[in-house]
């Protein structure tokens, strides 16, 4: 699940100054968008950075809802489930979110999990409590209960370039602060994004479009 390339409509852009911490790299971290970054699909957006490095980034959406669809009805569209079994899914595949993850690969899904649940082969671990699943075998184990505890699955993904997202960083596009499962699994998606301004200290009807990092 490396980085693979540039956000869709986006030009490569040279690398930018490095990032103001001692490992340079934000993977594990959530993005904050600011509103200066003039950028539509990732208004308002809290973004949980699963890899970042020289080759560039890739993130999944956490707090915009993916419309209609309700992951049910996706199951009966993958062929999981057979149309009218959702009433014999566990609770948490009921009510699991499905998010727009982002502009990339719409039509692919990525599942954002505790780590309580892992597939040789398939799951990328991102930090102690949260990994990244792209096979349709997790959202059968989920259909069948045998699923990780905390999961919301993605459509898409946000991707960046080499350098793209340290320079729009440095442009004051985003800011970063540290993870931690509510926000990432939480069922108050709407309320998200001033929840993550609030963690780092920020008043959401007070915030400038100047640059700051937590």
């Amino acid at each position: 699940m490396a980085p693979t390339g540039k956000r869709t409509g986006e030009g490569t852009r040279s690398s930018g100054p490095p990032l103001p911490n001692s490992a340079g790299y934000l993977d594990g971290r959530l993005l904050i968008a600011m509103p200066v970054m003039g950028d539509p699909r990732f208004e308002r957006s809290v973004i949980y950075l699963c890899a970042h490095s020289a080759e560039g980034a890739m993130g999944i959406i956490v707090n915009h809802p993916a419309g209609s669809i309700d992951f049910p009805e996706l199951l009966e569209q993958l062929g999981i489930i057979k149309k009218g079994d959702h009433i014999k899914l566990p609770e948490n595949a009921e009510s699991m979110k499905v998010l727009r993850g982002g502009p990339v690969d719409t039509g692919r899904g990525f599942v954002l999990h505790s780590s309580d649940f892992y597939i040789e082969n398939a799951t990328l671990r991102i930090d102690d409590g949260v990994c990244l699943t792209a096979t349709v075998d997790i959202l059968r184990a989920i259909a069948n209960g045998s699923g990780p505890k905390h999961a919301i699955l993605a459509l898409g993904y946000a991707g960046w370039a080499p350098g793209q997202l340290e320079t729009e960083i440095q442009s004051n596009g985003w800011l970063h602060c540290d993870a931690d499962t509510d926000l990432i699994f939480g069922d108050d998606v709407e309320d998200k994004y001033n929840r993550a301004l609030q963690k780092i200290g920020i008043d959401p009807g007070m915030l400038s479009n100047e640059a700051g990092h937590a």
